[in-house]
């Protein structure tokens, strides 16, 4: 049992890459119209904490509404994250 709860617990960490070749904006909430509070550099690893609707923003990846929470008051376009799905991959933000 402690091998199935130590890969639950792996599977909730896992980390996605950002598109190559981009710094991606993070801003304060979920759409483009909200303040960029630092940007990520090239070649980032992020990990999901949860993901909402916001603008449509269009990236490396596609054209998306969804965004992906990475901290308190941190959220980037999934439309540079690379997930390897164009749904939601992580638990909607509350």
């Amino acid at each position: 049992m402690m091998v199935l709860g130590s890969a639950s617990q792996a599977s909730a960490a896992t980390s996605y890459p950002t598109a190559p070749g981009y710094q991606v904006n993070v801003r304060s909430g979920p759409g483009t119209n909200y303040t960029i509070v630092r940007i990520l550099p090239q070649g980032s690893q992020i990990r999901i904490n949860c993901q909402t609707s916001g603008t449509t923003e269009t990236g490396p990846y596609g054209t998306s509404n969804i965004w992906d929470n990475i901290g308190n008051g941190q959220y980037v376009s999934d439309a540079y994250v690379h997930t390897g799905s164009d749904g939601y991959v992580a638990q909607r933000c509350a």
